[in-house]
């Protein structure tokens, strides 16, 4: 993290109850709940134990929404994420079944041990909050958030997902292993009962839809869109970079600062929330040139680059 934040109260207590089980990743938690308050999707990619799946049960468990999980395997069907047409003889019509997809908070158990067809079952819910089964189209319910897990593609038995799916997540995420000191901590709390047995709603779903109605409404200077302007534009010149940053990953970039200045208090976007959020923002988006790979140069490094050599606007009030 960057710095010690002081958050909004009307979110504190979702943070408190992700920090009970996601030991030392406050800053995940809190970049997890920036994106469902942007109405975003985030992609945490990790190897497998580190908590991807429990960081969005904790979240879940939090909310009085309806949650879903769909576990991808290599014979799952995109029926199977957005629902099926069942023929009812009694009734002599078809009913019409919904599929995981048509939760609230639905997590995507390692999305890239799938095949490609069934991710992009995925893609027009992510994007356009509704699905088509049978030439029906039919709405998702507000609020509607994805936190999609994956390991790393190297692994065997994995499909690396296409850019348009990509594009569709607002963050990209790594938790990382947890220090010493963090494991002990969590070893001490679960030698028992695990935390997250014991985690109680704090808010509600209307609440939650109150609340991304309001970060809305978070102002946004004219100097600051030009600054995340400027940060997209430059990946779509930098010598490593196959494919920049598209103008959807600017809007992305600008939602989730709105929802990071909510979170703390403030009614307008700083700089400084841009410059942190545009990392977790950009890396997944950029395509990196067959120089780049050569020489062993990653996204990070290049959006690293990009953000430090980028001229950040400085005025004493942005509202």
């Amino acid at each position: 993290m960057k710095e010690t934040l002081i958050y909004n109260e009307k979110v504190d207590k979702i943070i408190h109850n992700m920090n009970r089980v996601m030991i030392g990743k406050e800053n995940i938690a809190v970049l997890g709940l920036v994106a469902l308050l942007a109405e975003g999707h985030v992609l945490l990619e990790d190897v497998t134990g580190v908590g991807k799946t429990m960081l969005v049960r904790t979240m879940a468990k939090s909310l009085s929404c309806k949650f879903k999980r769909i576990q991808f395997t290599p014979d799952l069907l995109p029926s199977d994420v957005t629902g099926v047409s069942i023929y009812n003889p009694k009734k002599t019509e078809f009913e019409f079944r919904g599929g995981p997809i048509l939760g609230n908070i639905v997590l995507a158990d390692e999305i890239n041990r799938t095949s490609p067809r069934t991710q992009s079952a995925l893609l027009e819910g992510m994007e356009e909050k509704n699905v088509t089964v049978d030439g029906n189209t039919i709405e998702l319910e507000r609020p509607f958030f994805v936190m999609a897990t994956q390991n790393p593609i190297e692994y065997e038995g994995t499909y690396p997902l296409p850019e348009a799916q990509l594009d569709r997540f607002l963050f990209k995420l790594k938790i990382g292993y947890p220090t010493v000191q963090e494991e002990l901590e969590m070893l001490e709390r679960t030698s028992r009962d695990h935390p997250i047995d014991t985690i109680e709603p704090v808010m509600t779903k209307d609440e939650l839809i109150m609340l991304q109605e309001e970060v809305k409404d978070v102002y946004v200077d004219q100097q600051v869109q030009q600054y995340i302007i400027h940060l997209t534009g430059e990946t779509r010149k930098h010598q490593y970079i196959f494919l920049g940053v598209s103008p959807r990953g600017s809007i992305a970039l600008m939602k989730a600062a709105k929802a990071y200045a909510y979170i703390q208090n403030r009614d307008f976007v700083l700089p400084d929330d841009v410059q942190y959020l545009a990392p977790f923002v950009m890396e997944h988006r950029v395509i990196l040139s067959s120089e780049a790979k050569y020489e062993r140069i990653t996204e990070e490094d290049v959006i690293a680059e990009i953000v430090k050599n980028t001229y950040i606007p400085i005025r004493k009030d942005f509202r």
